[in-house]
């Protein structure tokens, strides 16, 4: 990894050690309070997002920052930090261990390297994923940093699919597989590159959830399906608060065509 790169991993890994050792200690002991869309908000997610983006702006002078809880439009600039400094605020406010901190990079409105932490897990993920940036990046997906592959196995009664809240549509007679609900949009996604299921659906994922696990999954094999309209490029200018990508991800792309048959009840 060239000396660029290695910066970028780096920041990632120390930033979100440094946040989530603190969330830590918020975990499970904080008040939320409902934002406009009906999601929730804590002091933790705010805190959060102030750090990692003061250290944005401390490190890489000129680069964009999108985050969930702050600056919500895309700024347009080349280089652009996209930031959910607290993806699953619910399980994290009701002492369930699955959250996360997720960071994307990207370059000219697509993301090129994402980075999740899950600190309850002591998971660490990371990924690239070059696409037709035409920049030299290096290769692969990764899981506390060693490489990670989505599974090839075929779908059966012994094999897991995730849902979200607003997907329990696709449960229908004949789902060929276990379902699964976490309650985290970027870890539903991550268990695919992992291997650890094969396909997961989210029906109204903004932007933040997406970025770094966008490129994660990519990286690991899997194949990733835009079931509206297609997240990236980002446009500059452009409002994200209230646009939603819904997303179906799968372990390879065999699989789009076992799974789509179940998504005409979801409302997206």
């Amino acid at each position: 990894m060239n000396d660029f790169w290695t910066t970028i991993l780096d920041f990632a890994q120390t930033t979100t050690t440094r946040v989530g050792k603190q969330l830590m200690q918020d975990f499970g002991q904080v008040q939320a309070s409902q934002k406009a869309d009906g999601s929730l908000v804590t002091q933790a997610d705010k805190w959060a997002d102030q750090e990692i983006r003061d250290a944005i702006a401390s490190t890489f002078s000129g680069y964009g920052i999108l985050s969930e809880e702050s600056d919500q439009s895309f700024p347009g600039t080349e280089w652009c930090w996209v930031i959910d400094p607290l993806d699953g605020t619910t399980n994290f406010t009701r002492g369930i261990p699955i959250w996360t901190i997720s960071l994307g990079l990207l370059y000219r409105g697509t993301p090129i390297f994402g980075y999740i932490y899950a600190p309850t897990l002591n998971q660490a993920f990371h990924g690239f994923w070059a696409g037709s940036s035409g920049l030299a990046t290096p290769i692969g997906a990764f899981l506390n940093l060693h490489p990670i592959h989505t599974s090839i196995d075929s779908p059966s009664n012994n094999h897991f699919f995730n849902l979200c809240s607003r997907s329990t549509a696709a449960m229908q007679n004949g789902f060929p597989c276990k379902i699964r609900m976490l309650g985290v949009a970027s870890y539903n996604f991550l268990t695919v590159a992992t291997g650890a299921t094969l396909g997961g659906i989210e029906a109204t994922p903004k932007v933040w959830d997406l970025a770094g696990a966008w490129v994660i999954v990519q990286a690991a094999g899997g194949a990733w399906l835009s079931l509206k309209s297609e997240p990236f490029p980002l446009s500059p200018g452009e409002d994200y608060s209230d646009r939603s990508f819904p997303t179906l991800v799968v372990s390879r792309p065999e699989l789009v065509s076992v799974f789509t048959p179940f998504l005409d009840g979801v409302k997206i």
